[in-house]
């Protein structure tokens, strides 16, 4: 299938790895240029390389709880690119600890991070499509189901999901599509510390998958595709949805 990414630009936001990465590699191979950002400059510097340099993707050291990061995305992709097709909104993971365990001040750091980078990437992407395009944001299974002892991510992603409708709701007569997306478990460095963190990775990776019905843990690339596939014209009649990536772990219809 092809899904129309030739020329197509996009901004990634958390990309120097994990799932981020992963769809820039799909994007990129499909065609697509990108703009990538995340905290540390090395890590950028790299996985900008490993996308094939400034001739297919340039990086930029940003934080999405700097409220400047959204405008210099934006403009990195009509600068070096000159045009912006749509953006993939992924932050890292927020500590670990009950609802109930963590402190004030983690909810306070993981809401400007997490929920209020989240959305002001979202939205400022999202005013700045004029000719349709997409919008991805990567959320968790949490969204609809909590998971044990991820009481901030339980907490604020469920919201993100409601965003994304929302804005899903008032861009769609311009064309700009907005979608959420939901993995589980996924083997990326945020997972390999979930399970390191149980104090014996090997038997909670077991007890993992005994509860996926694929009875494994997805691949980086497994979501990359799907959120490639989300972003592209291909999908351009699929909006205002989550879409989980979890191997048919979430029970709900």
């Amino acid at each position: 299938m092809d899904l129309g990414l030739a020329g197509r630009v996009y901004v990634l936001t958390g990309a120097s790895g994990g799932l981020g990465f992963a769809t820039a590699e799909h994007l990129v191979a499909d065609g697509a240029r990108v703009v990538i950002s995340a905290r540390a400059p090395e890590r950028v510097a790299a996985a900008v390389e490993a996308l094939g340099g400034a001739e297919r993707a340039i990086g930029l050291t940003a934080d999405l709880s700097d409220p400047e990061t959204p405008g210099r995305l934006v403009a990195a992709a009509r600068e070096q690119f000159g045009r912006l097709d749509g953006a993939l909104v992924s932050v890292g993971g927020p500590p670990r600890g009950t609802a109930a365990q963590v402190t004030d001040e983690q909810w306070r750091e993981s809401f400007e991070t997490v929920f209020l980078g989240s959305v002001r990437a979202a939205r400022t992407v999202a005013a700045a499509l004029t000719d349709a395009g997409a919008i991805g944001l990567v959320l968790s299974t949490s969204a609809r189901s909590p998971v044990p002892g991820l009481g901030i991510s339980n907490g604020l992603r469920p919201g993100l999901a409601g965003v994304a409708k929302d804005i899903a709701d008032e861009y769609g007569p311009r064309g700009v599509r907005v979608v959420g997306l939901l993995p589980g478990r996924i083997m990326t460095d945020r997972n390999r510390e979930l399970l390191a963190a149980t104090g014996d990775a090997e038997r909670a990776r077991a007890e993992a998958e005994a509860g996926i019905p694929l009875r494994r843990i997805g691949e980086p690339a497994e979501f990359g595709r799907v959120a490639a596939f989300l972003l592209s014209p291909a999908a351009s009649y699929v909006t205002g949805v989550t879409v989980p990536v979890d191997g048919g772990a979430l029970r709900g219809l």
